[in-house]
């Protein structure tokens, strides 16, 4: 029932609970674009709101049965809670309610080519390069970001029939609700703890993914990556390797850093010099994530000078290695870096970034993630001179009393000598500015909401 509605061209009506989040938002407009009527609710009105409602969107602020339409599907997202009226309302109508990625998942169906960009960390950043790439090389690509990439003016573009890229997130699973025709595992692993029983079921969990792809379809796989290696005997499709490992597709030789820390280096394609490939954003990292997206582009036929020129283009998106500002001699940078691997990648970045000394200031995300990786994340610091602790960001979880930030901050002086925890955003930018000295670097770094702790220094250093 659901499918016919997605593939029939009659106009028809959707209603979104929860409609300004960065993904629900973007489906509605995408949906709103190819001519349903489309309409939705959220708790709070925002920027995202109120583009969709200058787009002709009908919003509602506040949860309430009667903002429920009359309508053929309701979409809602994870944040809704089951006793929502809007949803009550919907399910005793008898309308047929499906969760945010379902609905992605029967949106990539109605493309010709579905790109689903996996992994524990990339996502965003190999999205957006496989994105403006295609973009630049004129393949009209609709595409679908997590984050704000200026490129595209934010998260979403839509194009054509032919090309959608987006991001597939495996936290509960939910990119098993998708279809794609080119999957990428970036990496695999060990996160989302408070879903998952242990790395098997993750590793479990992204073969079943890799066996969405129809066999006339694409896995591009990290040959680097142990727990990926694990899932490559199961796949049914193409397979595309990209590393250093022996055996890999696609290679890199030569590598380069630059006065910045961007790197340049070539790519072999089965022994064949396919060119030399310089980024404009730093970290040994992005020289894998771009791999990933050479790989995808050459599998589709971008030719190599397209190739060359549109991913150099890329200069990052916000809040991942993100150039917020400087003061005086200071550099303000945030990064969204919220993993063990995330925070070391990350901080390797930054030591190749010119600079006199550079200081971290970590916001953990999830009191689950903070306990489940507190070892790794106290040896995570060593490329900073000096780092700060601030409060757990909970984010989706309540505070059970099991993990504290001070207990991360005292397992970090087990491997480094300077660090401190503060509780305020306030405290943080008071210290810093007492301590800081000219060619500082200063990052700030989660999932949550520490880059205000960046703007908050800039707006108080520069008054």
């Amino acid at each position: 029932m659901i499918q016919h509605f997605l593939d029939n061209h009659q106009t028809h009506s959707v209603h979104f609970i929860g409609i300004g989040g960065i993904s629900m938002s973007a489906i509605a407009e995408v949906l709103f674009e190819l001519g349903y009527i489309v309409t939705g609710t959220d708790v709070t009105a925002s920027k995202i709101t109120d583009k969709l409602l200058k787009k002709g969107i009908g919003i509602n602020i506040g949860h309430h049965q009667d903002h429920l339409p009359s309508c053929d599907l309701v979409v809602f997202t994870a944040a809704i809670d089951e006793d929502n009226p809007e949803l009550l309302k919907a399910k005793d109508l008898g309308i047929s309610i499906i969760d945010r990625a379902e609905m992605l998942g029967l949106l990539m169906k109605k493309y010709k080519n579905s790109i689903a960009i996996s992994g524990t960390h990339g996502k965003t950043t190999t999205t957006s390069m496989i994105s403006l790439i295609l973009e630049y090389s004129q393949y009209n690509p609709t595409i679908m970001i997590g984050g704000e990439l200026d490129q595209i003016n934010g998260n979403l573009k839509i194009g054509g029939l032919d090309y959608f890229v987006t991001e597939a997130c495996e936290y509960v699973e939910s990119f098993l609700k998708f279809f794609p025709t080119i999957g990428v595992i970036l990496n695999i692993d060990a996160d989302h703890l408070d879903y998952f029983r242990d790395m098997d079921h993750i590793i479990e969990s992204f073969t079943k993914f890799a066996l969405l792809i129809p066999e006339n379809g694409y896995l591009i796989a990290f040959n680097d990556d142990d727990n990926i290696k694990k899932v490559l005997p199961h796949i049914k499709c193409n397979v595309a390797t990209y590393g250093k490992s022996e055996g890999s597709d696609y290679i890199p030789h030569n590598i380069f850093y630059n006065q910045m820390g961007f790197p340049s280096f070539d790519v072999y394609y089965r022994n064949e010099n396919l060119g030399s490939f310089q980024l404009s954003i730093p970290g040994r990292h992005n020289i894998d994530n771009a791999l990933a997206a050479i790989a995808c582009s050459h599998i589709l036929g971008v030719p190599i000078d397209k190739l060359q020129q549109n991913l150099g283009i890329f200069k990052g998106t916000h809040r991942r290695f993100d150039i917020l500002g400087k003061v005086d001699t200071v550099t303000i940078i945030d990064d969204y870096a919220h993993h063990p691997t995330e925070v070391k990648a990350t901080l390797e970045a930054a030591k190749r970034y010119p600079h006199n000394r550079l200081w971290c200031i970590f916001q953990p995300h999830t009191y689950t993630r903070t306990k489940a990786l507190l070892n790794d994340f106290a040896s995570s610091f060593h490329n900073a001179d000096a780092v700060i602790i601030t409060d757990i960001y909970a984010a989706r979880e309540k505070d059970s009393g099991e993990i504290h930030s001070r207990d991360l901050a005292e397992a970090i002086t087990h491997y480094h000598d300077s660090v401190l925890y503060f509780s305020s955003f306030e405290s943080i930018i008071d210290h810093v500015k007492k301590y800081i000295q000219p060619e500082d670097l200063i990052i700030t770094m989660g999932a949550g909401n520490i880059y205000e702790v960046g703007e908050m220094f800039l707006a108080k250093t520069k008054a």
